[in-house]
């Protein structure tokens, strides 16, 4: 009798053949701007930790000094008895710094995704949604069992036909990345600000990386456009620019309320970590008495694809610390990494399903810790490479 996992060789074979199968990467060291693996010292151009805080050592010692006194662990959901005082001082410390009433702590900003779509919107309700979207944001649509209609990336006109298109059958939401995590580029937030509300439909924007990024004092693109208090629901994450790990949603206290209760997500997961809550409190405070960290990691990301393309590769003028490199194929994709990778720079190899078929990219990020000689480092590491690839 076959097993019933005996479909898996195969699937792996055929991951393999398409250049598509994936391996963990076990670094030796911390998340700085220099990294060990497997015995090779590298510049890092593949963190979201984006400001470098990860491993400051007042958000570590916040870290330690909370496991000391509440616990390495939480022990069961915030409903039952695993809220703690630091999760509600995080909360009003998110809300103010995102100008909203209220925010909400989820365990991972792809919780907070799955959660929040799924509690505004049901089977009969409508979700509008940009065809280049996280993979959190598609899955929390299709967990909805919303009827799901995606407009082209970037494009208010064909969203605003869409919306009328599909008139005022139930709940609408259009969702968006503000930066988008494999292109970097921004949303246009006014005109999908005034679509949404034209057509009477909830926004929600995912701000997971363009917080501490983008915007006055790194709060991010809804703060960059002007738009604070015109956007109803604004998701983040504490994993990336606040170097530590959970999502949250900000909002009005009506609608924290809402998911307090209707959120699965929250409901029924164990609260975070008090080390990981105490962490990113501690460097939202640093992002907050150090402006000048998102506007370095901006400039670092400039000098980076400014540099690029004068090497001959085309790329994109970054919005915020992301910069892609497309180059085609997959297989290509991953020689250039291999190639990059012998000349002493860690940068990773994006593939289908992450982007499209066709688009497979490099995509190199900036840390606001990198010197511009690792970062001068790199662009000779990148006209190395090109060469032997």
């Amino acid at each position: 009798m076959d097993h019933p996992l005996d479909f898996i060789p195969a699937e792996l074979r055929a991951l393999e053949e398409a250049g598509l199968q994936r391996e963990v990467r076990a670094l030796d060291s911390a998340q700085e701007p220099e990294v060990v693996l497997d015995g090779d010292r590298l510049i890092l151009l593949a963190s979201n930790n984006y400001l470098g805080l990860a491993t400051d050592p007042r958000v570590v010692e916040a870290a330690v000094e909370a496991a000391r006194r509440w616990g390495a662990g939480t022990g069961s959901a915030r409903l039952i008895s695993g809220g703690m005082r630091l999760h509600d001082e995080l909360e009003q410390r998110l809300a103010a710094f995102k100008r909203t009433e209220s925010a909400l702590l989820f365990s991972s900003g792809y919780l907070a995704n799955l959660g929040t779509i799924s509690a505004l919107v049901s089977r009969g309700d409508a979700i509008f949604s940009d065809e280049l979207n996280h993979a959190s944001i598609v899955d929390g649509a299709r967990l909805s069992h919303a009827d799901v209609h995606v407009y082209r990336h970037a494009d208010p006109e064909h969203l605003a036909t869409l919306l009328r298109e599909h008139g005022a059958r139930g709940r609408r939401l259009v969702v968006t990345d503000t930066v988008f995590s494999m292109d970097g580029d921004l949303a246009p937030l006014h005109e999908l600000v005034e679509a949404s509300e034209r057509h009477n439909a909830i926004l929600m924007v995912d701000e997971a990386h363009a917080t501490g990024v983008v915007g006055p004092g790194g709060r991010g693109a809804v703060a960059h456009f002007g738009l604070e208090g015109r956007v109803p629901v604004v998701m983040g994450t504490l994993s990336k620019a606040l170097g530590s790990a959970g999502g949250y949603i900000a909002g009005s206290s009506d609608l924290i309320a809402y998911l307090r209760n209707r959120a699965r997500a929250f409901i029924f997961d164990t609260a975070p970590t008090p080390p990981t809550v105490a962490a990113a409190a501690a460097a939202l405070g640093i992002l907050e008495r150090e402006p000048q960290r998102p506007e370095r990691v901006r400039a670092l990301a400039r000098l980076l694809a400014d540099g690029l393309r004068a090497t001959g590769f085309v790329v994109p003028q970054p919005a915020a610390a992301i910069v892609p490199v497309v180059v085609g194929a997959a297989d290509a994709a991953l020689a250039f990494a291999r190639a990059l990778r012998g000349q002493g720079v860690l940068v990773p190899a994006i593939r289908p399903p992450s982007v499209a078929p066709g688009t497979a990219r490099l995509r190199a990020t900036v840390m606001a810790t990198h010197t511009e000689t690792q970062i001068d480092s790199a662009l000779h590491a990148f006209a190395g490479a090109r060469v032997e690839f």
